[in-house]
């Protein structure tokens, strides 16, 4: 990829302009990360002048050219001209963009939000310009916004809460003093899920993170998180205090056990396990005075609800809404069915209920707060659905639709109950082949 960015670089060179790569790309490579995909800066050419290099080696998309953006055609590289923007409204896009060749370095990035991210790369000769001393920052490992530009997108302190915990960042003051006076404008519910997705999978620290958020008021955006804050829990089992507390503790659990090629999507459902599992406790918590422990009996149940709200607002993956509640509602499971020696049946109702018991075991670990050992309960489970084969899917309905159908039988009322029953059998271990199946669908229509 970086021989591709040479190489418009050099076209852009030969057309009378420079350009630069700004931003994550750079931060990353200073980092001593790869990056995964490039911003490229312009400067000393117009619109224009930049699709003209470089269309005669590159197919381009020009769908974001009235922005100033113009995008490669296989590769992850996007080439810009520096812009001025102007805050016209309410929300993340009401700006409007003014392209100007002749801006400074320094004047275009002021636009941009943290000095980490407005250090630009010369990539022709690998000179770092570094306008707002970013890259003393981030050796310091210092969160701070380059100019007061940055109130003017609520969307960034997000963006802020996303990069404390990936990069173990501490904010500067006056940072959180501006992120503390904004609102969220009504940003739009696809734009916030992106943050959270990159706070969850990407995440090092998602407590400091999360704890950004609290400390700059956020948190009342959020009030089924707002909610965990001061909810007491036994001390015998949670010294860490309060659910906010255990949440925090939890999601850096997850972090620490999750794997760095793990599939994403997979990954926010997990995550998002973890992050709700508790949500149903500041309505059930309450200090048992015949116990003499404070107890939070239904919790599990409980969570449904505010978890589909806080899922809500973020999202409307229909796949989200419906697994990660059933990760909630039963990530107590794992070690009730352990304490019991529970059989192979119940664990294939579980796996019925759960869908995947390896997403399951992954946020009953974190709830334990697990470090480099699973807990027990959660490492036999586990074992047992493998041994089952049915770790990373729901058992399989043995008897089908179209066996009924080779029975004689006509699909109706009676045909849709006959294959529930059998499920139910199948996963009672009442039969584990097709003929045994057969022979049951037999007897229940005789």
């Amino acid at each position: 990829m970086e021989d591709v960015v040479i190489k418009v670089a050099r076209l852009l060179s030969a057309a009378g302009g420079r350009a630069l790569l700004v931003g994550g790309c750079v931060r990353d490579q200073l980092l001593g990360f790869e990056p995964k995909d490039f911003d490229v800066e312009v400067y000393g050419l117009g619109h224009d002048d930049v699709i003209k290099a470089l269309s005669g080696s590159f197919s381009l998309n020009l769908v974001g050219a009235s922005f100033g953006v113009i995008k490669l055609h296989h590769y992850d590289i996007d080439v810009a001209l520096p812009r001025r923007e102007t805050k016209l409204g309410l929300g993340h896009k009401a700006f409007s963009a003014q392209f100007d060749s002749r801006l400074t370095i320094k004047e275009a990035a002021a636009r941009r939000d943290f000095t980490i991210n407005a250090i630009y790369k010369d990539p022709l000769t690998g000179e770092i310009i570094d306008p707002w001393q970013g890259r003393n920052d981030l050796e310091k490992k210092i969160l701070r916004h380059v100019s007061g530009h940055f109130a003017e997108d609520p969307l960034r302190v997000l963006r802020a809460m996303q990069f404390i915990a990936r990069f173990d960042l501490e904010v500067d003051e006056s940072t959180i003093g501006i992120c503390s006076l904004m609102t969220s404008e009504d940003l739009p519910k696809e734009r916030l899920f992106e943050e959270w997705v990159k706070l969850l999978t990407k995440g090092r620290s998602i407590s400091k993170g999360l704890e950004f958020l609290r400390q700059v008021g956020w948190l009342r955006y959020y009030p089924e998180l707002e909610a965990l804050v001061g909810c007491e829990q036994d001390p015998q089992w949670h010294p860490e205090g309060d659910v906010w507390c255990h949440t925090k503790k939890s999601l850096d659990a997850y972090a620490r056990m999750r794997s760095s090629n793990a599939d994403q999507q997979e990954e926010i459902i997990v995550a998002l396990g973890v992050l709700c599992h508790d949500f149903g406790k500041p309505a059930t918590t309450f200090y048992d005075s015949d116990k003499k422990h404070i107890r939070s009996p239904g919790h599990d149940e409980a969570g449904l609800g505010p978890t589909l709200s806080f899922l809500s607002r973020l999202t409307d993956e229909e796949r989200i809404l419906k697994e990660v509640p059933a990760l909630v509602r039963l990530h107590m499971r794992p070690f009730a069915l352990w304490q019991a020696k529970a059989s192979d049946n119940a664990i294939r109702r579980l796996a019925a209920e759960v869908k995947r018991i390896d997403r399951l075991v992954k946020v009953a670990a974190a709830d334990a707060g697990a470090t480099d050992q699973m807990p027990e309960s959660c490492r036999w489970l586990l074992e047992s659905a493998e041994r089952l084969k049915i770790a990373d899917s729901a058992p399989k309905p043995i008897l089908m639709g179209r066996n009924l159908i080779e029975l004689g039988l006509k699909p109706g009322v009676k045909f849709g109950e006959i294959l529930r029953m059998a499920y139910e059998a199948q996963l009672d271990g009442k039969y584990s082949n097709l003929d045994e199946a057969v022979v049951f669908a037999k007897n229940f229509l005789l």
